[in-house]
């Protein structure tokens, strides 16, 4: 029925696990934290990135979804108008999920493009593109790629066929509503990205041990041992600010806080689920996955000693030239890249989610009209960003993960934290001893603030204050 969209509940607590779990776990899991490492030292980012999983990610995301649950309707504003009504306050603090909802839309436009760069790798690998191609003529298929868009051949696929059918897949889903769409796809789809990702990583595993390479110091080793020593042997020399900065904005960013996804999640949680334990739960299999998609990816980077420093790259340029000379690399390499789109479906149907639930609430409309219309706008928005170069940057690195993303999960904190009703906040944290109970809430009230602010900060990209405060920390570090 139109305008009923906060009637909606997660049919049980797997299905919230698994819904909450693959918004989460995307595509910057498997290619973002991998790059982060590559190009912070490795094992001492990980270390920092856990730490501030546990102390300022789970606090972030376990106050959305009290602020989703507390409130009565399904779309983020709607939820903090009802739990600021509740609390005395002014609803001015709606703010947050309008600047949520705007980013998660802007987010999903370009997360569909980047989704149909991984939908054309697959064919390029089954039909062999990459044999025998040496790594900067890899690397030019990929530039190739983002800007074939319309071409149609069995591995030259255009973008803008790609991207549509992404796009119209991500609304399809949405418009199905939670039960038939967003639930159904997170519990088919996510227990098939576990198994493939453990295939691989043991796939990968195997193969580094396998593959004899000489260090930098002369001495004999193997891929898969160079792997897990760069990702679990710190590096404590290696840290700075700038390392400790980058883990605490991968930690924020890689469990989709700040995006407005997890309140309106958390509105479709019945009471009878612990929201701190299925914050925990969330929080550490998304890193988790992390870290296991490190294992898939670096013994096949060390193996081929390849650079473990070129970002973005590392997925779309430097596996791709190491998958081409690994027996069965064809094979592994789709599998990895199908695995990829798993993890995107999820990912989409959840950033789309939020602006749907509100339409459908504001306007009274049904959830298919309201699906269908967001997601014509979110594909006319993506256009941008598959015809204008630079554009995906611009939504990407200023605008949505340098304001809006923070913004939003500074403000979700201080609410929570300062504003909403320590009654409600108690009622919304059952499952758990008092004792935790209060030591959550004192991250959410006093540390969480802190370092959110400096994601914020600190994530002002190109901005004289953001890079003198940068350099003022790395001084007195």
């Amino acid at each position: 029925m139109a305008g009923s969209a906060s009637n909606a509940q997660w049919s049980s607590r797997f299905a919230f696990i698994m819904a909450a779990v693959g918004s989460s776990v995307g595509l910057g899991n498997l290619w973002r934290f991998s790059a982060e490492a590559g190009q912070n030292g490795g094992g001492a980012f990980i270390m920092i990135y856990l730490a501030c999983v546990l102390l300022i990610g789970i606090p972030v995301l376990m106050s959305e979804y009290i602020i989703g649950r507390a409130g009565d309707a399904a779309s983020a504003i709607r939820s903090v108008d009802d739990v600021a009504e509740k609390s005395g306050v002014t609803k001015r603090w709606n703010a947050l999920g309008y600047t949520g909802m705007i980013a998660s839309f802007l987010i999903v436009s370009f997360y569909c493009v980047v989704a149909a760069w991984v939908i054309m790798y697959i064919p390029k690998f089954l039909f062999g593109a990459f044999d025998g191609q040496t790594a900067s003529e890899i690397s030019a298929q990929f530039g190739e790629a983002r800007g074939n868009r319309w071409g149609f051949g069995i591995n030259n696929i255009g973008v803008m066929y790609c991207f549509t059918g992404f796009a119209a897949l991500t609304a399809w889903l949405v418009s199905r509503g939670i039960n038939d769409g967003i639930e159904w796809a997170s519990k088919v789809l996510m227990p098939l990205f576990f198994v493939l990702l453990i295939g691989l990583s043991i796939y990968s595993l195997i193969s580094g041990f396998s593959t004899e390479v000489i260090t930098a110091s002369g001495e004999k080793s193997n891929g898969a041992v160079e792997a897990l020593k760069f990702l679990f042997k710190p590096d404590w020399s290696a840290v700075n600010a700038e390392v400790a900065t980058a883990a605490l904005g991968q930690a924020f960013f890689s469990i989709g806080l700040g995006s407005a996804i997890m309140i309106t999640y958390g509105s479709y949680l019945p009471k009878s689920i612990s929201i701190p334990k299925s914050a925990v739960i969330v929080g550490l299999t998304d890193t988790a996955v992390a870290l296991i998609a490190g294992l898939a990816i670096f013994p096949i980077v060390f193996s081929h000693g390849l650079d473990v420093n070129s970002g973005a790259g590392l997925f779309f340029e430097t596996l791709p030239v190491a998958l081409s000379a690994a027996p069965g690399g064809a094979f592994i390499g789709a599998a990895f890249f199908i695995l990829a789109i798993f993890a995107a479906v999820t990912s989409s149907i959840s950033l789309l989610e939020p602006i749907v639930a509100w339409v459908v609430e504001r306007f009274n409309v049904s959830r298919r009209k309201a699906a269908l219309i967001m997601g014509v706008l979110m594909w006319v928005v993506g256009l941008g960003s598959v015809f204008i170069v630079g554009f995906m940057d611009i939504l990407d690195g200023r605008i949505t993960g340098s304001i809006l993303l923070p913004l939003t999960g500074l403000l979700t904190v201080l609410f929570v934290g300062w504003r909403m009703k320590r009654a409600m906040v108690t009622e919304e944290m059952h499952g758990i001893s008092p004792v935790l109970a209060n030591f959550l809430f004192f991250l959410v009230r006093y540390v969480a603030p802190i370092f959110v602010f400096i994601v914020l900060v600190l994530g002002v990209d190109h901005t004289y204050f953001g890079d003198t405060l940068g350099k003022v920390l790395h001084l007195v570090k």
